[in-house]
């Protein structure tokens, strides 16, 4: 589970603080008369039907992690370190409550906790950053709950359930909304009178803790600096684009909501308002609604399938033109985010399109770089020695990170970070993935508007998205 550093940095530094409080380093915290002495954070994500929970050293090193599922269904489940049972799960709070009984017997009681920290979808416009939870931000949490009425009221149930059970316990919250706070005024504002604005509605963008994560790991995984320009994918059953700048977020593909932008698992993407409109007054509002946050998107196209892998094993044509559709607006919106950056240094994919679609080997392209010798090598897994497979010299930072990417354990290559640099020989994604760099690839200017030659040759097709986005 990616949780936003702001959040993780804030929980260990305060509660290192308050286990110094005694003078002893010793957290002299009470729960319904327990002392409390805790070494560990809890992380939680609450969703309408669900609770993930995971347990951290200070360090970061994963202990253990829990999911409660079937939230208010007829048969829940609980599951704690791949172990699952049964459980009656009628409402937030016994999941809650169920999920920490369960940590406390495989052996992380709450007194073991420093601090708990929430992922919360929506902070608005005041929720900025990660923040310890104050009544102050509860309310401020409860006040978003028009502009995420799917997400944040689960979240707040969490915070309050949890300050409940363990009053004394040090919450954090980090919000989705937050990393892309930085997105200039002229690119949040819809064209609205002052009137709709008080209403809250703009462009807030979405998977900004995904985001966040990507642009620590990303140097980490290449060994150099964050490319001052880099492509962000979010490819999931939600799915985003992100244009970010010298590490802060400047445009994102979603807006108001988490609808808007490319064709996710059920969700339509951008769809005209009158359409909207339409939609509510042949069906009714309820039923528009659903229809688009749990009908449309690849699902709708397709007939049924909103799982990319799914889709991608059948050889139907509407499996085939979600597909394609997917890929198609991925690639245009490229073009538009490219342009809000002034240009294209990296693309980073992550998300389980992206990193998961197929499990085959990364895809070797020799581009041809200015002052290289020889001819594209366009033999998929075609290495420098003529045997399949990974080059073992990389000779570039992207490279680098594309082998780290591969490398790296199943469990966490799902969450790997795939890269597409402006020399790089290898992209680290799937077959959705590697279809979207195709399309990129292969754009050309429209007629009569020919493209001003301002990057060197090995530049032009992974810029192929940018010129096609400014010739429109």
């Amino acid at each position: 589970m990616d949780v936003h550093a702001g959040a993780w940095d804030k929980a260990a530094r305060d509660s290192q603080g308050d286990r110094r409080a005694d003078g002893q380093g010793n957290d002299s915290r009470t729960r319904r008369g327990e002392t409390v002495s805790g070494a560990r954070i809890l992380v939680l994500n609450a969703g309408s039907s669900s609770i993930k929970v995971s347990v951290f050293e200070r360090t970061g090193a994963a202990v253990m992690s829990g999911l409660a599922e079937g939230i208010g269904a007829p048969s829940g489940r609980l599951k704690i370190d791949g172990e699952t049972r049964p459980a009656p799960l009628d409402d937030h709070r016994t999941a809650l409550t169920s999920v920490l009984e369960a940590l406390s017997a495989a052996g992380c009681p709450v007194t073991d906790l420093a601090a708990a920290a929430h992922r919360v979808v929506h902070g608005g416009r005041e929720l900025t950053a990660a923040a310890r939870v104050t009544d102050a931000v509860a309310t401020e949490i409860e006040h978003c709950i028009p502009l995420a009425p799917l997400h944040n009221p689960h979240s707040l149930a969490a915070i309050r359930t949890l300050s409940e059970i363990a009053p004394e316990l040090p919450q954090y919250a980090s919000f989705d909304t937050a990393f892309h706070a930085t997105v200039p005024e002229v690119a949040a504002r819809y064209a609205l009178p002052p009137e709709a604005e008080r209403l809250g509605i703009r462009r807030y963008g979405f998977h900004g803790l995904s985001y966040a994560a990507l642009t620590q790991h990303l140097p980490r995984i290449s060994g150099a600096p964050l490319p001052a320009r880099v492509l962000a994918l979010h490819l999931g059953n939600g799915a985003s684009m992100c244009a970010i700048h010298e590490g802060r977020s400047v445009a994102t593909t979603m807006g108001y909501s988490p609808l808007s932008g490319l064709t996710m698992g059920t969700r339509p993407g951008d769809l005209d308002a009158n359409a909207v409109l339409r939609l509510a007054r042949e069906h009714g509002l309820e039923n528009t609604v659903h229809l688009l946050n749990r009908e449309s998107g690849l699902r709708g196209l397709s007939r049924g399938k909103s799982d990319m892998r799914a889709l991608l094993a059948d050889d139907s044509a509407d499996s085939a033109f979600a597909v394609e559709h997917f890929c198609y607006w991925a690639c245009r919106h490229a073009g538009s985010l490219i342009a809000a950056m002034g240009g294209l240094d990296a693309v980073a994919f992550t998300g389980g399109i992206a990193a998961a679609a197929t499990r085959r080997q990364l895809e070797d392209r020799r581009l041809d770089r200015p002052g290289a010798g020889g001819a594209p090598d366009r033999r998929r897994g075609a290495r420098a020695d003529g045997r399949r497979g990974l080059d073992p010299r990389p000779d570039d930072m992207r490279e680098r990170a594309a082998d780290a990417a591969h490398a790296m354990p199943h469990r966490r290559q799902r969450r790997a970070v795939g890269i597409l640099g402006l020399e790089q020989r290898r992209v680290g994604v799937g077959r959705a993935g590697r279809r979207i760099v195709e399309l990129m690839r292969h754009q050309r200017p429209l007629p009569g508007r020919p493209a001003a030659r301002t990057q060197p040759p090995v530049a032009e097709a992974e810029l192929a998205a940018a010129k096609a986005g400014l010739q429109r």
